[in-house]
């Protein structure tokens, strides 16, 4: 059977759950499988064409297929796709992302969760300490050392979220509730001089969307230094997605390690960590912490990261993404108010999220507050509308380049059918 549903019961007896990723099985009445992609759509296989909120969670900023990232593939391919050395173009990917994310030295990676990996590593090996600090709701990839929550105790030491993890290791991270200065201060006022690093989604986007509140990223760069502990971004995500600088060129904060991913592969795995060059020749085979990895800076990731970085320098692929959130997120918050629903929408650049519940939504107790059946019931709506948004209220939609006006008329169409109460 080649229909969604003859091909996930097969999955099935292929993969645990059905799917290679949690997020996928989501999708509500069950996931489909893709067929073709191209610009803001993908077509099933069972030939249905939807509108794409999702993007790949984030790295499609151009849009999928984009012209001038197959173009540049395709002439990579013709070139060899794996050497097991460097490349020409490995140097100009990372010299790239040094003007926006420097000065410093970059190591590619092949993922996000090996990126925050490294530089966890790396923090560690620099200041010799042992103690990381995260902030609740943020999600940092599938790390033993951040796949963690909150503990009971007064300082939030964490406690393991999946099965598997040590608790040992869990024990060594502290997690606080974002955005939440006092917590913070207080925390490092006890502990800080045992911190190694302090790990931050400069903009929270894996509990929904969640924007920093004003003077929350100054302090925690503050108090991490006078800590003598290093701030981390994980820009994973936020990277070249909110502009050329990311979140930190956003809010005007510095880290002192960047951790970057999905925009600078253009839709191929990627991932990165960049630092000041003193910090990053702790790394092999300059210094004593270890990373390696046959498939670092892969060609075919680093031409197709290239190009679309060469794109996006351009401003129009910013502009219209930008304007087709912006202009999703008004009419999502006109529909409601006008229905009588408590709906808060939460928008910056080209990512925006809705949630079921009144604002502001400024950490993840509030995001927990957002009524979850509701969400999936319009992203069940959506889908037979034609309009695939993310399955879980924990996700964040993403627009594009290839977004049209056209695009966002249908949407919106299709939420006003899909709120309901």
């Amino acid at each position: 059977m080649t229909s969604s549903r003859g091909l996930f019961e097969r999955a099935r007896e292929l993969f645990p759950g059905g799917v290679n990723s949690p997020v996928r099985a989501a999708v509500k009445p069950q996931p489909f499988f893709v067929e073709d992609a191209h610009g803001a759509r993908i077509t099933t296989t069972d030939g249905d064409e939807l509108i794409d909120w999702v993007m790949g969670y984030g790295p499609l900023i151009l849009g999928h297929r984009n012209g001038k990232v197959l173009a540049r593939v395709r002439e990579q391919l013709e070139k060899g796709w794996l050497y097991g050395a460097p490349s020409r173009t490995e140097l100009e990917l990372a010299e790239k992302i040094l003007r926006y994310y420097g000065p410093g030295m970059v190591r590619f990676v092949n993922s996000g969760t090996e990126a925050t990996l490294t530089a966890i590593r790396l923090a560690r090996a620099y200041t010799r300490r042992r103690i990381l600090v995260k902030f609740e709701g943020c999600y940092h990839g599938s790390n033993d050392s951040l796949l963690v929550k909150a503990g009971s105790s007064a300082l939030h030491y964490g406690v393991p979220t999946s099965m598997g993890v040590p608790e040992e290791l869990a024990a060594l991270t502290i997690v606080l509730p974002y955005n939440d200065i006092e917590a913070f201060m207080d925390a490092m006022g006890r502990v800080g001089e045992k911190v190694a690093a302090v790990i931050v989604e400069p903009v929270a986007a894996n509990m929904g969307l969640v924007l920093p509140k004003e003077g929350f990223l100054e302090t925690i760069k503050e108090e991490a230094k006078k800590a003598g502990a290093l701030l981390v971004f994980d820009e994973v995500v936020t990277g070249f997605r909110l502009g050329l600088g990311g979140a930190q060129g956003e809010f005007g904060v510095k880290p002192d390690v960047t951790t970057l991913g999905k925009v600078i592969g253009g839709g191929f795995p990627i991932g990165a960590v960049a630092a000041g060059k003193d910090l990053m020749m702790e790394l092999s085979p300059s210094g004593p912490a270890f990373n390696a990895g046959t498939f670092n800076a892969h060609p075919v990731s680093m031409a197709a990261g290239l190009a679309t970085i060469e794109a996006l320098e351009e401003g129009w692929p910013y502009r219209i993404a930008d304007e087709a959130a912006g202009d999703v997120a008004e009419e999502l918050g006109r529909i409601a108010e006008d229905k009588g629903l408590d709906v808060t929408v939460n928008r910056l650049a080209s990512m925006l999220q809705i949630f079921f519940t009144e604002g502001p939504i400024r950490d993840y107790s509030d995001v927990a507050r957002s009524d979850k059946g509701k969400y999936g019931r319009m992203q069940e709506a959506m889908a037979e509308a034609g309009v695939f948004i993310p399955p879980s209220q924990f996700e964040t939609w993403f627009a594009s380049a290839a977004h049209t006006e056209e695009c966002v008329m249908k949407t919106v169409e299709a939420a006003r059918r899909a709120l309901v109460h």
